[in-house]
């Protein structure tokens, strides 16, 4: 084998290992975070999981005059309440419909029927976990925003793990460098990492809700990645009807759609 045909050969494998890590990387996201719910609803049951929830709520609530007031001056709590409504399923949803229809003007007809999937499973997901669990929310006179239904896991922070992680993916493919890519991640996990914080800042959660909803969501977003990768290999391979057309900025690869 000469130099010339070893580097095709060479350029196919890394790309192939690259493709495998991130495989790996994903389904052990998900495990890691089926294993941290898991672990969580157990303690939340027990006195030093809610010990710690207690004392998370108390450090947020200083003022005795007025129970209600979160910690800090009034435009903190305001700000909050606009963060926070960034995982809530009304906006999620007009977000969701705005992505879906892009991803439709660009023939992306795996990836929007993909993120639908993915927002439906999330929102089965956050009813029917709380449906199962039905943990009462912190008291009301200590909550800032209303609020409805269960208080386990927090939906909010499950349902915006789902949504940005999943944009932020989908929107990696669309930037060459690898700086971008990073930036693109990094601004998706701080999005969830944000409205999770507000729903303990508001009092609508425990701690323990929102960390349950920010692994829930983890997992389903890497067992979506999972599954779009699956499926991406195996439509290339058999010219499927269901696929991606490649954008103008997005390498052709011919190997994995869903490469980040």
């Amino acid at each position: 084998m000469t130099v010339s045909d070893f580097r095709p050969f060479l350029i196919r494998a890394l790309t192939v290992a690259r493709t495998e890590i991130a495989a790996l990387t994903a389904l052990f996201v998900a495990a890691i975070g089926v294993m941290t719910f898991v672990e969580i609803a157990d303690d939340m049951t027990e006195a030093d999981g809610q010990a710690f929830d207690h004392q998370v709520l108390a450090l947020l609530r200083p003022y005795a005059d007025d129970p209600g007031r979160p910690w800090g001056p009034w435009w903190l709590k305001e700000a909050a309440a606009d963060i926070t409504s960034l995982g809530g399923i009304s906006v999620l949803g007009l977000f969701a419909l705005i992505v879906i229809v892009f991803l439709l003007s660009q023939r992306k007809w795996l990836s929007s029927v993909l993120l639908a999937l993915s927002l439906i499973g999330a929102v089965t997901l956050s009813e029917g976990l709380k449906a199962v669990f039905e943990r009462e929310r912190p008291p009301q006179a200590l909550q800032a925003v209303e609020t409805i239904n269960a208080s386990f896991p927090s939906g909010h922070a499950l349902l915006a793990t789902v949504f940005y992680l999943s944009v932020a993916v989908m929107l990696t493919r669309a930037f060459p460098r690898q700086r971008f890519k990073i930036f693109v991640l990094g601004v998706g996990i701080l999005m969830a990492l944000l409205v999770g914080l507000t729903r303990i800042y508001l009092g609508a959660h425990w701690a323990t809700d929102v960390f349950a909803g920010w692994a829930v969501g983890s997992a389903w977003a890497m067992v979506l990645w999972l599954v779009a990768y699956g499926i991406a290999r195996w439509q290339k391979r058999h010219q499927a009807p269901l696929q991606d057309e490649p954008s103008p900025m997005e390498p052709e690869t011919g190997d994995d759609p869903t490469k980040v």
